[in-house]
């Protein structure tokens, strides 16, 4: 118990609520970081993690830096997160979901949750069964829909942002952009790379993704670590995190790592490091990867696409202001955003208590 306080203490919760129902299976936790700019907004994630410590570990990564992209990206939202422990193909049941909403519920407003990895805009209706303070569902029942497809636009802007302070280069045509992930993003991402006529490579676990994504855009398949050692402008990792560490960086020929994984520094401090020296341009992945959260809280005033859409695209202007802030004061652009993210709340703590 002692352990578990000191993991919330360590990255400035507010509160963890553990979600238990025996009758519907359901095992969960919710994370809330920080709600100085408002209610905290954030996925649920379901996931067979090996254990509950790995659960709350993730949880607690996931929402502390929900905190730091609605900061960033200039919403008045705070920072949430929830996993639920389950394997989303066979544990999942509609009595489960919407044994998750009664809990989101019974915290009054203060985490509005949404899709995540291992669920679904369907999933979210029946959590919505039981809570109004669900974002993400169907456009046809007045939400956002599927938040993937904006996400893979803000990768895209932000890859753009990131090509042109680093090399110069405005269009990515004919560059080497790699891929690691073909999930909603990565599928989504693949198709603003070929309209512009880069030339991509990638790599799934799963053959079906791998197939599609190579019959569609022309992905030219390589193994895991080859796509980690290949000369290449651009590195996207879009599947799980932790995939930058040491080992990796070593072997890392890129100029760029732009993705919509969340938590691709192994440990922020190390690896971002570690990057800055190697002349690698690393973009803060929950900048980057922004679009879905601004997605989702354009529901909470009445979903408009092209609103959307425009907020998502200001990404690219959000990044170039990190670089220049990493550039003038000379630290690694994930020390420049951190800063930014946190001086806004601070500064919103000054004005709400004069």
């Amino acid at each position: 118990m002692a352990k578990i306080f000191e993991k919330i203490s360590d990255k400035n919760h507010e509160q963890v609520v553990y979600c238990n129902d025996p009758s519907s299976g359901l095992k969960a936790i919710i994370a809330v970081h920080n709600t100085v700019l408002g209610p905290a907004l954030g996925g649920c994630r379901m996931y067979p993690y090996k254990s509950e410590e790995d659960a709350l570990v993730d949880v607690l990564r996931l929402s502390r830096g929900m905190t730091y992209k609605a900061s960033i990206s200039n919403l008045n939202l705070g920072g949430g997160k929830a996993v639920i422990i389950g394997d989303p193909n066979s544990d999942k049941s509609e009595v489960l979901l919407r044994s998750f909403g009664k809990f989101v519920q019974s915290l009054g407003g203060k985490y509005i949750t949404a899709e995540d990895v291992g669920m679904t805009v369907h999933d979210m209706e029946f959590i919505r069964m039981e809570t109004d303070h669900v974002t993400g569902i169907q456009r046809a029942m007045g939400g956002s829909g599927d938040p993937s497809i904006l996400t893979a636009l803000g990768v895209f802007v932000g890859m753009k942002a990131a090509l042109k302070k680093r090399l110069n280069i405005q269009s990515l045509n004919g560059l080497k952009i790699g891929v690691q992930g073909f999930g909603k993003v990565g599928y989504y991402l693949c198709s603003h790379l070929n309209n512009e006529g880069a030339e991509i490579y990638g790599h799934d676990i799963n053959d079906e993704s791998l197939e599609r994504v190579k019959n569609e855009f022309g992905v030219n398949p390589v193994s895991a670590d080859d796509l980690m050692s290949m000369d290449l402008d651009v590195f996207s990792p879009c599947a799980m995190g932790a995939v930058i560490n040491p080992t990796t960086i070593e072997s890392l020929k890129c100029s760029v790592i732009a993705g919509a994984a969340n938590n691709q520094l192994e440990k922020e401090d190390r690896d971002s490091k570690l990057l800055q020296e190697k002349e690698i341009m690393y973009v803060p992945d929950y900048v980057i990867n922004a679009g879905g959260l601004m997605n989702v809280a354009n529901e909470l005033q009445g979903y408009n696409k092209e609103k959307a859409k425009y907020q998502v695209e200001g990404i690219y202007y959000i990044l170039t202001r990190i670089f220049d802030y990493a550039a003038n004061n000379n630290i690694s652009t994930l020390e420049a955003a951190n800063l930014l993210a946190e001086r806004r709340i601070q500064d919103y703590i000054k004005w709400n208590h004069q």
